[in-house]
């Protein structure tokens, strides 16, 4: 499982000697995500998750990430709520690393998304971006241009151990990406809303979870990030029907700008080029303590390939 600090359960006793939220009667760590240690507790009044924030996740961020999930819950969209201790505060401290508790959501998240699936998901991106209009607080995104080329070069003596032409795949791409735009309608963005991230039930997305990437950037940049997770099959290839249904669904909210249209391709291989890396540093540097093999890049190496190829949006159905 997932889980890279362990909790006992006297820990657990005090810890919620802080909260107001009933007498536990199941705890036990969950077998999900590859960022923190999460954990399903479940005591007389209801259900939670306790998170232990490792990794990528700072102390500092918290109150941007905390903030938001109240923020948006506020706003009409399920997503996990933060819960308050005793003394009024969001996160505490558990085994020496940051920890929060949030409200359970049901649902399961889909492993294969169908098409209706993917429309129900950029329906839901489209909701966030316009829920968190309003949102008072900024993060900047650290894993945008500056934080990739950083990786790339953390993980280029090892890249060709892992495919052998991948230094000069990474290294071309980073210089094609030196046109990012910068002029794109901007907002808060979710910037990891994977399947695995969506919650359904009976057919309707029942909830949000994850937002621990969550950041202020050009919202077009999010759309990218989801045409990369939910519209390539297993063996690699590009579902423009499943591109269309989300594509479409965004829209009948928000409509694109031109530019952001303009733009896709480029977001759509920067966003391959981001998860290429975040994985291939953890495949190269695997954390001894995780129960978890981290995720295999290779997968978005076809993905990048794919996006090199693309001159125009219509090529994803726009």
């Amino acid at each position: 499982m997932a889980v890279y600090t362990d909790v006992s359960f006297e820990e657990l006793n005090s810890l919620l000697a802080d909260y107001d939220i009933g007498e536990p009667q199941t705890f036990k760590g969950i077998a999900e995500g590859v960022e923190n240690s999460n954990f399903y507790l479940q005591t007389d009044r209801g259900a939670y998750i306790l998170t232990l924030y490792e990794k990528r996740v700072h102390a500092e961020d918290l109150p941007y990430f905390l903030g938001l999930m109240t923020h948006l819950a506020e706003h009409g969209i399920a997503c996990p709520l933060p819960v308050r201790s005793k003394s009024g505060a969001y996160s505490t401290e558990l085994r020496g690393r940051p920890a929060a508790l949030l409200t359970f959501l049901n649902g399961v998240s889909l492993r294969k998304p169908e098409v209706e699936n993917c429309r129900a998901a950029g329906d839901a991106l489209a909701r966030v971006h316009a829920a968190s209009k309003n949102f008072a607080l900024k993060r900047k995104n650290a894993l945008s241009l500056a934080g990739w080329q950083s990786l790339a070069e953390q993980t280029r003596e090892k890249a060709s151990t892992v495919q052998s032409d991948l230094e000069k795949l990474i290294l071309e791409t980073l210089s094609e990406l030196s046109a990012w735009p910068h002029d794109l309608p901007e907002g808060v963005i979710h910037a990891d809303l994977f399947p695995d991230n969506v919650l359904f039930l009976d057919g309707k997305v029942s909830g949000l979870i994850d937002f621990y990437f969550a950041c202020n950037d050009a919202l077009a940049y999010d759309i990218a990030i989801m045409l990369n997770a939910w519209c390539f099959e297993g063996d690699g290839a590009f579902n423009m029907t499943k591109s269309k249904a989300l594509l479409s669904a965004y829209q009948a909210r928000r409509s694109l700008t031109k530019k952001e249209i303009e733009a896709l391709p480029l977001l759509a291989r920067g966003a391959a080029l981001r998860f290429l890396l975040t994985r291939l540093y953890d495949w190269l540097n695997p954390d001894p303590s995780a129960f978890v093999r981290p995720k295999d890049p290779r997968d978005y190496i076809k993905r990048l390939r794919f996006h090199r190829n693309i001159q125009t949006a219509a090529e994803y159905g726009l």
